[in-house]
């Protein structure tokens, strides 16, 4: 089942550390989705035109989708993009995208040293990132009788659910989005509550 609420940076964060004269500079922001991870790679290379390596991994979506990749970005095989994207993936964060600018400072730092420096980099930024709780949600059209006005606020108030203005014509018709783990609770109080006389529709 799909994460219905995870981690995700409210905003951007840089971190920058130094192994023996080689320059590692991290940068984290929010992906919801890959061109928007994409992007944020592109622009940090932007910055960076003299960068040897500009390695990356992200997580565009909630922390268990498969929209997830990584880079070495001319690295040794293994050393740069897959221990970035496991510190992602154990930090549990959702919609995050990692790049880690390295200067070469002249001393090589073998296979483990990478993996060390790549990890500590994106471990780094983590530690600064600001976040915020990400609850995924499910939107519903409700349509009823104006009578059943007050009984359908009174049920909404019992759950999390961010609701529209509500249009009135013949009938009441209110948008919602309740929060996904909640939605069928919510439909089935609804149901039971006016005996079927709220139609209630999956936007």
């Amino acid at each position: 089942m799909a994460a219905t609420q995870y981690l995700i940076p409210s905003a951007a964060a840089e971190f920058e550390s130094e192994i023996k004269r080689s320059r590692f500079i991290c940068y984290a922001d929010h992906a919801d989705n890959r061109e928007a991870a994409e992007h944020f790679i592109r622009s940090v290379r932007e910055r960076h035109p003299q960068a040897r390596h500009v390695c990356w991994a992200y997580i565009a979506g909630a922390p268990d989708t498969t929209v997830m990749s990584m880079s070495d970005d001319g690295e040794p095989s293994g050393t740069a993009g897959m221990p970035m994207l496991k510190v992602l993936q154990y930090s549990g964060m959702g919609e995050v995208v990692v790049a880690v600018v390295r200067y070469f400072g002249g001393t090589k730092l073998g296979t483990g040293g990478l993996q060390r420096a790549y990890s500590d980099a994106v471990s780094g930024v983590l530690e600064l990132l600001s976040v915020r709780t990400h609850i995924t949600r499910t939107r519903l059209l409700l349509t009823f009788d104006f009578a059943l006005e007050s009984q359908v606020r009174h049920i909404l108030s019992q759950y999390d659910v961010q609701a529209d203005e509500p249009d009135y014509q013949q009938q009441v018709s209110l948008q919602l989005a309740v929060a996904a783990h909640e939605a069928e609770k919510l439909i089935t109080m609804l149901t039971n509550h006016s005996a079927g006389a709220i139609h209630i529709k999956h936007l």
